[in-house]
């Protein structure tokens, strides 16, 4: 695996996580009860997104260092995903 190639890995285990981070604990205008006029009631009055960035580049990490080993190691290469050898010639 190229630096690169880790490098996007990284970032598309982070920005998932991160997207399944961001509703967690989210507290809404309306569940506060303060909507502010102009806003809809599900927009957050508390997004706690700075903690929720750090949560998440700790969690990217780990699952990182563990998908990254996994290729690495060779459990999963590029040749388990290649369902065309299983086709028939065509003739």
């Amino acid at each position: 695996m190229s630096i690169v190639s880790a490098l996007v890995l990284y970032a598309v285990i982070w920005f998932m996580t991160f997207f399944i981070a961001i509703p967690i604990r989210l507290k809404t205008q309306g569940d506060m009860g303060e909507v502010v006029e102009g806003t809809h009631a599900g927009a957050p009055a508390h997004h706690n997104l700075k903690k929720k960035a750090w949560i998440t580049t700790a969690v990217a990490a780990v699952l990182w260092a563990a998908i990254a080993g996994i290729i690495l190691s060779g459990w999963i290469s590029v040749d388990d995903f290649d369902w065309t050898k299983s086709l028939p010639p065509v003739n």
